[in-house]
This record gives C-alpha cells, structure tokens and sequence, in this order.
C-alpha cells in the first residue's frame, strides 16, 4: 500500500492535506506549559488537528520552567498514562528528574526522560512518522531510535543552531569533536527531512551535506494579539521591556548596566526566568539600576506589561557566531503588538527587524543602548509605529501559514516512500 497524494495546492481557504496522517511527537516541554516548543506545537496541532490529522505527544510529566512539578496531577500528567490534550492530540508523558537552575542538571533530566521516550513511544498507535523537536539534544537520539523501531519516517525539527551552539557557548571545547556534536550530526544526517527554524541555519546544514533541509519559522496566532494603542507622548519616565529566557545567550546584562547609565528618567522591566536571572538581580543591585524584574506573565498579564511599554528588547549576544541564523521566538511577538524593538541582534534577527520597519538595531554595548533609549526618550514620536511590523508578521510568521508548509512538507515526504505493513 502507498501513501495517497496530496489532494492539489493550498488554497485561501482551510489547507489542504491528506487526511489521516499519524505523527507520534518528541518534545521535552508541551501543554500545559508556556515554553517555546510548547507555543510552537500546540498551534502546529491545532491545525492538524482541522484537516483530520492524529497527533501523539510523548513527553515528560510537566515540571517546565522550575524543575519540579508546580501543577496538579491532573494536568501535569502521570508517567506512562495517557492525558488529553487540548485539541484531538493524545499526550503520553514520561517521568523526569527534579533539577535547579544549572546547565548540567537540565541535561541530566533531558537525557533521563528521553530514554523513557522510547518505550512510551512503542506503547502508543504506530504512527506514519516520528517529529522530535530539538534544542532538547537527548531527545534527539530517542527520536531517532523510536522511528527505526517502528520503521517509519523520522523529522528532525531544529530550533536552534545546533551543533554550532555547542561551540559557542562552550559546552564543547578543543579541536576534536565531541560525542554530542558526533550526535547531532549523526542524527541529522540520517533524518528523512530537517526542519529549522531559520533560512541562515538551513543553509549552513545544506553546505554540511544535509541532503533534505526545509525551513518553518517559529511565529504566532495573530488573531490572539490584539493592537495596542501607541505610549503616550509626555510620560515622564522611560519605561523599556524584556520578556523571555534570563540565559547566558541575551546578555542582559547589557541592558541592565545601559538602565544604570541612563539613571530614574527611565525604568527596565525583565519578565521571566532563567540561569543567569539569579546573577542579573545582583547586578541590578550593585549597580542601583532602575530594574524590576517580574515572574512569567501570559495572556492579560502580558499584554498588560507590552501596554506599558515604550520600547521592547529583543537581545542575543554577538559574540557567537551561531546567533547570526538565530532568531528569538518573542521577535514576532513583539512585531505584532507594534511596540518600538530595541533589537540588540544581528545576522537573520536583525533583517527581519529591518524588513519589518519595527525599531533600532543597535550594539550589544551598554553605552550604545543608553544612547539610544535617551534620545527616544527625548523624540517620544520615534516610538509610534505605523501597522508595518504586524502586516509584516501577517505575511511571513503567522501559524495557520505556517502549519499548512509544514503539512505539505510531511505529506510530500510520505508520499515519496511506501507504507510499511504493521
């Protein structure tokens, strides 16, 4: 038996997909947590969920983004038991380890729940093809043996720049390749289709002789980000906004010593949670910067927090060579609010900032960065945006776009392999 084709081109309508498809899914953080996989699946099923397609999730038992679990059972799910999940997906989750904030316990608990992935994947219905979803390296290797045990095709969705990041943040070092980067590659090479999240990045791994390399960017459901009125004109503090991962990859630091620099005519406000959140709130007090820092915030909250705002950072560090085919997940969320970006990146993150007319790219350097936010201080009508950025978003980034590539790229990679009787 074969895989049918599928049923003509997209439309304008409801995509177009073979129905009935079956994909068995890899993350290591889903519904109901606010992770950046999470966002990314949830609205990928949603979507595949509309035109009759089966997803299974198979991940550990919610414990994102603290190390242990903060919900009830009943959400967060029990190891190797069944959950629904918000749409028609079916949810296995697999036991995790209890960890803190360091680099080398998140890798522990990935690793310990990734080999549990394999046998909860062989419990569930036996799926047309295996996605596993990365910067989760262990659940790479899962992925990879889950779909040769059952003899089907395997996606490997790269979020990050992966192996390369490695290097640049100096998980590996020396001039011999390490058994993670060995890893990586292997698993990329074999996969039957690599999906990136950025075009830079699926260059890079074109020229590496990555045989079949497609692109589906992260992005957003614009229908749920409303429009916000543009700050007012004579505030008399200048307030600036982060939202996001506290990591070693945002540097902001920087931020935070420009907030110094500029002094009580302006006010920072970091939202989020991180490594480096810990070292950031001593640095805020040593240095007496105008910085609040907040825990998490979704949905009214946020966008309660983006209403404040006069600028919005989007910031990775420049000195890894990686991050110029990086995007930051929250760039298109703040394009679609229509907030002036403070955009402390460059490479592909910053085009997207050009292209989309959204704000200043700047350097990662606190006396640039003070320098600009004084002058936007002092001509507030820089701060008022026209509807470019969104329109922007609403061309290139928004999900049900983005699900209907990723559809058509799986139904045409099914279609090219015959079905393997179960």
């Amino acid at each position: 038996m074969w895989i049918r084709h599928a049923a003509g081109m997209r439309g304008a309508g409801a995509p177009s997909a073979e129905p009935g498809i079956r994909i068995t899914l890899l993350t290591h953080s889903y519904w109901p947590e606010h992770s950046p996989p999470q966002r990314r699946w949830t609205a990928m099923i949603k979507e595949f969920s509309r035109v009759g397609w089966d997803v299974d999730v198979v991940t550990p038992v919610a414990h994102y983004p603290f190390g242990r679990r903060t919900l009830s059972r009943r959400l967060a799910g029990q190891p190797f038991q069944l959950q629904r999940g918000q749409f028609t997906e079916k949810i296995m989750r697999v036991p995790y380890l209890r960890h803190g904030n360091s680099r080398a316990a998140r890798l522990v608990d990935q690793g310990y729940s990734a080999l549990f992935s394999i046998p909860a994947g062989m419990l569930l219905r036996r799926p047309d093809v295996v996605v596993v979803t990365a910067p989760a390296l262990p659940s790479l290797a899962a992925g990879f043996v889950l779909a040769k045990l059952r003899r089907v095709q395997l996606i490997v969705e790269m979020r990050d720049a992966w192996p390369d990041l490695a290097r640049d943040s100096r998980l590996v070092q020396g001039s011999v390749k390490s058994l993670a980067e060995r890893m990586v590659e292997f698993v990329q090479q074999r996969a039957d289709l690599v999906v990136t999240v950025t075009e830079g990045f699926a260059e890079t791994l074109r020229a590496r002789g990555i045989r079949n390399v497609a692109t589906v960017s992260n992005g957003l459901n614009l229908d749920a980000i409303p429009v916000l009125d543009a700050p007012e004109t004579d505030r008399p503090v200048f307030e600036a906004l982060y939202l996001g991962n506290h990591g070693e990859s945002q540097r902001l630091d920087v931020a935070i010593r420009a907030a110094a620099l500029v002094g009580d005519s302006m006010h920072l406000h970091l939202v989020g949670h991180g490594t480096q959140r810990p070292a950031l709130e001593k640095l805020a007090r040593e240095l007496e910067a105008p910085v609040t820092f907040h825990a998490p915030l979704h949905g009214e909250a946020m966008m309660e927090r983006y209403a404040s705002a006069d600028t919005c950072i989007v910031s990775l560090r420049d000195d890894w060579k990686s991050f110029e085919t990086t995007v930051p997940s929250k760039t298109y969320e703040v394009l679609a609010v229509g907030r002036h970006v403070t955009a402390m990146v460059r490479g592909e993150a910053a085009r997207i900032v050009a292209d989309a007319e959204a704000g200043d790219i700047v350097a990662s350097d606190p006396e640039a960065v003070a320098a600009l936010w004084r002058e936007l201080a002092a001509n507030r009508g820089r701060l008022v945006r026209d509807s470019h950025s969104r329109q922007w978003v609403k061309a290139h980034a928004e999900y049900e776009q983005l699900a209907g590539r990723y559809m058509d790229l799986i139904t045409e990679l099914l279609c090219k392999v015959p079905v393997i009787p179960q």
